[in-house]
């Protein structure tokens, strides 16, 4: 019998599945030419018909305490390599060591993200990261953001209770005035660190993002390839979580990261691909 973690892993890599090259060209192409969206309407709650959503507000007692236990062992074990990259990054990059973003924590709630600032400062603030900021992100920031160690400093926001280990990206405000109906069903669940829709979809999204030439065409692609797929993603796991998938996922990610071969592996073949586009 199919478990539930297995069933969302089944239903995300159905999701999150790149497409082919000749389609990925196509769709840029026409995204690049074509006037943004609107906000998103429709049937995205129903993504996966006969489950039950869970109750609003996204945070268990089990997967509360599982947040609090885990970003404390973590601090315990991590505050050397911390303290060691602001240290580094004092010495070669200079100051803020920090990048402090707002976010939305629900569709009404916003919070400052704090991470290691992996762009220089006048390119830093606003909007997705797409290849118009590549020449703004150097050697060491790059491998920050390869590594997710840029994302160590959220561990105080997990504690803070601003977000959790698990669960969809945390939104910028500007995205969720922009599609308040996808959003207000994302948000359900509180946002995490990683997730299912990170684990499935970011490498894809950082090779389609990278075609991009300018801050407008790199937010029109966002929202055209990225915002309702990722969402879907997300609603699988509103919709299937348990303390067990949060743990299988939290293991997967901790394996990208010592294993980075296996991510690049896993997604190479697509990724040349899209940077042929």
């Amino acid at each position: 019998m199919t478990s539930v973690t297995e069933a969302a892993w089944d239903d995300a890599q159905a999701i999150g599945a790149a497409p082919t090259a000749p389609a990925a060209r196509t769709a840029i192409a026409a995204e690049q030419t074509t006037a943004p969206p609107g906000p998103v309407t429709g049937p995205v709650a129903a993504v996966i018909p006969g489950t039950r959503t869970r109750p609003e507000g996204g945070m268990t007692l089990a997967k509360r305490m599982l947040d609090v236990t885990l970003a404390l062992v973590l601090l315990a074990l991590l505050w050397p390599v911390m303290i060691g990259l602001v240290l580094l990054l004092l010495v070669v990059e200079g100051r803020p060591i920090f990048f402090l973003h707002d976010r939305m924590s629900t569709p009404t709630r916003s919070f400052k993200l704090v991470k290691f600032r992996t762009m220089r400062c006048h390119g830093e603030a606003g909007g997705v990261t797409g290849g118009d900021k590549a020449g703004r992100i150097s050697r060491l920031q790059r491998l920050l953001r390869r590594s997710r160690a840029d994302e160590l400093p959220q561990l105080w926001n997990v504690l803070r209770g601003d977000i959790s280990l698990v669960g969809p990206r945390p939104p910028m405000p500007y995205y969720v005035e922009a599609f308040p109906a996808l959003y207000a069903e994302v948000l359900k669940s509180r946002p995490g660190i990683t997730g299912l829709a990170t684990l499935r979809f970011h490498a894809h999204e950082e090779a389609i993002l990278a075609t991009c030439t300018s801050p407008e065409i790199t937010d029109h692609v966002y929202r055209r390839r990225c915002v309702h797929r990722k969402a879907r993603l997300d609603l699988i796991y509103q919709r299937r979580r348990t303390v067990w998938m949060d743990l299988r996922l939290i293991a997967e990610t901790a394996l990208n990261v010592v294993r980075p071969r296996r991510r690049r592996r896993k997604w190479s073949r697509q990724n040349r691909r899209d940077r042929a586009l």
